[in-house]
């Protein structure tokens, strides 16, 4: 008797979908359409890069950081993912990846003000004020107007006037 219950309640449910007992899914509509298609290789918009942008301005770098990786090894020489992904390895401390961003970045998009920015934040970040401070000029000297410019090189002058010690003077605090 159970085994006819049973029987019957597949055969309905089959009776209610398209494809048959094997192509049932929960959302009502067939499973081959919430298929997961996260292996795509093909991304047809910004759709990554767009994603880890949101995730870098809630400062949620490690998540910013694997989409910009996704999206450089999708388009290697996209300057959008190459930037972003050397902005979120620095902000994240893996300086070695950011470098090699850098590397591949510069002959894509040339001298312009978003690598010399960049490019001597990362240097700030490591405590290379003088490579910052070169980088950071040639920046504002292509548009003084340019806020990001003129914000770097305040962060470098505050950055400047605090001394530097090495970890065993805090020993007696």
């Amino acid at each position: 008797m159970r085994a006819t219950i049973i029987i019957l309640s597949l055969f309905t449910l089959a009776s209610c979908t398209e494809g048959g007992v094997g192509d049932l899914s929960s959302f009502g509509d067939e499973a081959s359409t919430i298929a997961d298609t996260s292996n795509r290789e093909y991304y047809p918009n910004d759709e990554l890069i767009v994603a880890a942008k949101l995730q870098f301005s809630s400062k949620n770098y490690g998540k910013a950081n694997s989409l910009f990786k996704k999206a450089v090894d999708l388009a290697p020489n996209d300057p959008q993912a190459l930037l972003g992904y050397a902005a979120t390895s620095d902000m994240l401390r893996r300086f070695d990846q950011a470098d090699m961003a850098y590397r591949r970045l510069q002959p894509v998009i040339g001298n312009r003000i978003e690598f010399h920015n960049n490019y001597g934040y990362s240097q700030l970040l490591r405590g290379n004020l003088q490579v910052a401070r070169r980088h950071f000029l040639i920046a504002y000297e292509q548009d003084p107007s340019n806020a990001y410019a003129a914000n770097n090189l305040e962060l470098l002058r505050n950055s400047s006037n605090y001394q530097r010690r090495s970890r065993g003077d805090l020993r007696g605090i």
